[in-house]
């Protein structure tokens, strides 16, 4: 028997689990497929914080983090639990430093968001905890804070189930045939058939997207989060500390206190080693947690002792960073979506997005730069460039 659905989605990670909402929201009779439990810790959407911000690099981004937002209110309303956390972002980092601040100064002016401008004489005032030299300086947005991400992701498929979408944990895909105008997924010996497909597959995307021909030059590489105990906790409590990035090479962020009772979450961004997804160990990476604690003892010094914890996750990197938010060429009822190692905080407007092709064949979000057809994305050896 042929069990027939709307649309079908592989992978029930944070922009999977957001598809299968904003589908099941819509009216469409949803199938969401997961080869592991439901909030697994093998890929990129667990652990309890993700930094949201309305400062970003591009107008673009700036407008797609503004309708994230609206996203994630809209899942708090339907959920009934808070996802969204506000307690301020600030950028910061050395002038001609790697990352250009005043890009993002440039977008968020562009897009209306107000922000404060502030020398590092006015960040060590407002923050104490900060060791930071004259040449450093910032921005900071009200708006930044922490979106909750195990509880953001359970809340999606929460919510998915309540408006009628199955869920399947530990369902492992043999085949997919995209063929014929319609989609057929074989899983855990079930078969299934749908009119769209939802590809959400983060580090096994490629596996999937082989279905139909076509392989993406990714990089996955295994990343971790730490959590330092300092001797006296308040100075990084919630409300009184910020979520914080450091734009340089290495680049490095964090947030207050949250999740783990007096821990702080530090770690480096795209630091770590290319891995098999399926291969890779659980291990801490001795190189990654030197590069932190070497940072911490210069910048953060109450910070600077063993890590309580080590968590360890998997980014999907695309060579320039940006997204793939797209229909397939030739299969205009399959559709994909790679967060390249920083999609959490629009995992929601993502799944949006996603049921919006699916069910309509357009958007009206600006996803053009973020489409299958770049260049970059059909080099043999592309130039990777990964900050952002």
């Amino acid at each position: 028997m042929t069990r027939e659905y709307d649309a079908i989605v592989l992978g029930l990670g944070g922009i999977g689990s957001g598809t299968a909402y904003w589908l099941a929201r819509s009216g469409a009779k949803v199938l969401g497929i997961e080869r592991f439990e439901l909030g697994h810790a093998r890929g990129e959407s667990h652990d309890h914080s993700r930094i949201i911000r309305l400062s970003y690099h591009a107008p673009n981004y700036v407008a797609l983090a503004k309708e994230a937002y609206a996203a994630w209110g809209r899942l708090e309303a339907d959920a009934a639990e808070r996802v969204i956390f506000k307690t301020g972002g600030l950028d910061l980092g050395p002038r001609g430093g790697a990352i250009p601040l005043q890009g993002y100064a440039d977008a968020m002016r562009a897009c209306g968001v107000a922000f404060e401008t502030l020398d590092a004489a006015q960040i060590r005032r407002r923050y104490p905890a900060m060791q930071i030299g004259d040449d450093v300086w910032g921005l900071f947005q009200a708006d930044g804070g922490i979106v909750a991400a195990e509880r953001a992701t359970a809340a999606h498929q929460r919510a998915a189930k309540a408006f009628g979408a199955t869920l399947l944990a530990q369902t492992a895909v043999a085949t997919i045939d995209a063929s014929g105008g319609e989609v057929e997924i074989l899983a855990g010996g079930q078969r299934y058939r749908a009119g769209q497909l939802v590809i959400a597959a983060g580090p096994w995307s490629n596996a999937a997207l082989a279905y139909a021909g076509l392989q993406l030059p990714l990089e996955i590489t295994k990343e971790q989060a730490m959590y330092f105990r300092p001797a006296q906790p308040e100075p990084f409590e919630f409300g009184h500390f910020p979520v914080w990035i450091w734009m340089d090479d290495p680049s490095f962020y964090g947030f207050p206190v949250f999740g783990e009772a007096g821990l702080v979450k530090v770690t480096q961004d795209a630091g770590g080693r290319s891995v098999d997804p399926d291969l890779r160990g659980f291990e801490p990476d001795d190189e990654i947690t030197a590069r932190v604690r070497a940072f911490l003892s210069a910048h953060l010094p109450a910070l600077a002792v063993e890590p309580s914890i080590v968590k360890t996750c998997l980014y999907t990197l695309t060579p320039d960073r940006d997204f793939v938010i797209d229909s397939l060429p030739g299969h205009p009822h399959v559709h994909v979506a790679i967060g390249a190692g920083h999609a959490f905080k629009f995992a929601s407007v993502i799944g949006r997005i996603l049921s919006e092709l699916a069910l309509h064949g357009s958007t009206p979000s600006d996803i053009s730069a973020f489409g299958l057809g770049r260049e970059i994305l059909h080099m043999a050896a592309p130039p990777k460039q990964y900050m952002i």
